[in-house]
């Protein structure tokens, strides 16, 4: 063999090995980043200093016993756990509040005392696989995660009475596995969607953060990792999307995206938007980063979030 077709195909099989080295180091830090999910503790002391209006409530539920765990058994045998609290009158409006990347439940109880307190709702927090209590290695980036947050809906359903009228809210990850669920075939208790800053799908974000972080380009890495995605975990990058999952989606849902959101961009939310039929509602919050409308603009929030949702939910 001539010399220098050996060299050249060495030298290909070096680039080879480098290209699918450099795709798993991409999918695995991403799918089993750093657990912050599973400091609970922490979890609590940084939303008590980012939400100082939250620890006299959860005190509050404490003293109380409202504030209470429950768990299931999810079809491949992964135990898995939830926040609750019944509303302080009785009512049938329910929440399921769905958390982000690399969270918890406890994370999102800026959402759930919005809901609870100031709107009068039952509530219930997921703790997504390998975030809180809940068990599992790796994330779910919110595509397999829908059909567990599914099932939560109908664990929420029967906890809080039957007949529930239930409203799904999800930040970040937790928005786009909104995003995901809503397009499946919906019970009759649900009644709207609200999602905050989520992406239109695993692939383009992870594209986009490979691009943001490391300045390269989708080709070949994300194909790479498409693929070892499949082999690996059973789901493909390429198949976890939002966007198509609201082509399907009927009920409503209001849009939120902080217009300096560097994370997930901006600009993804005008065409998953665009996606969704009506009913909908968008919400551009100025002046706000990655999941932090809320905690910038809390009294518009909570009032364009109730006057949302009281559209098609009765207290």
């Amino acid at each position: 063999m001539n010399k220098w077709l050996k060299r050249g195909l060495w030298l290909a099989l070096v680039l080879l090995i480098g290209i699918v080295g450099l795709s798993h180091y991409m999918l695995e830090s991403s799918l089993r980043p750093a657990p912050r999910g599973r400091d609970l503790e922490g979890s609590y002391e940084y939303m008590f200093d980012t939400y100082p209006r939250l620890e006299g409530w959860v005190d509050s539920l404490r003293r109380v016993g409202g504030l209470l765990d429950t768990t299931i058994v999810a079809d491949d045998g992964a135990r898995l756990h939830a926040l609750y609290v019944r509303a302080s009158r009785p009512t049938t409006a329910t929440a399921v509040i769905i958390h982000g990347y690399t969270d918890n439940a406890i994370r999102m109880l800026m959402i759930g005392q919005m809901y609870h307190a100031d709107l009068g709702y039952n509530i219930l927090l997921p703790d997504l696989r390998n975030a809180g209590l809940s068990e599992g290695d790796y994330f779910q980036m919110g595509w397999l995660d829908r059909w567990d947050a599914l099932r939560w809906m109908g664990v929420a359903n029967e906890i809080f009475g039957g007949s529930t009228q239930m409203v799904v809210h999800g930040i970040s990850m937790g928005a786009s596995t909104t995003m995901m669920l809503s397009g499946e075939r919906q019970a009759d208790y649900v009644r709207c969607f609200v999602e905050d800053c989520g992406y239109t799908s695993v692939w383009e974000e992870f594209a986009y953060q490979l691009g943001l972080m490391y300045g390269l380009p989708s080709f070949p890495l994300m194909d790479v990792a498409n693929l070892i995605c499949r082999w690996r975990y059973g789901w493909a990058l390429d198949e976890a999307s939002a966007l198509e999952q609201l082509r399907r989606a009927r009920l409503p849902m209001l849009f939120i995206h902080g217009d300096q959101d560097h994370f997930v961009p901006t600009s993804m939310v005008y065409p998953l938007f665009e996606a969704k039929a009506e009913p909908k509602e968008l919400w551009i919050v100025p002046e706000a980063a990655h999941a932090m409308s809320y905690r910038d603009h809390p009294d518009e929030y909570t009032a364009r979030v109730g006057a949302f949702v009281s559209r098609y939910i009765s207290r």
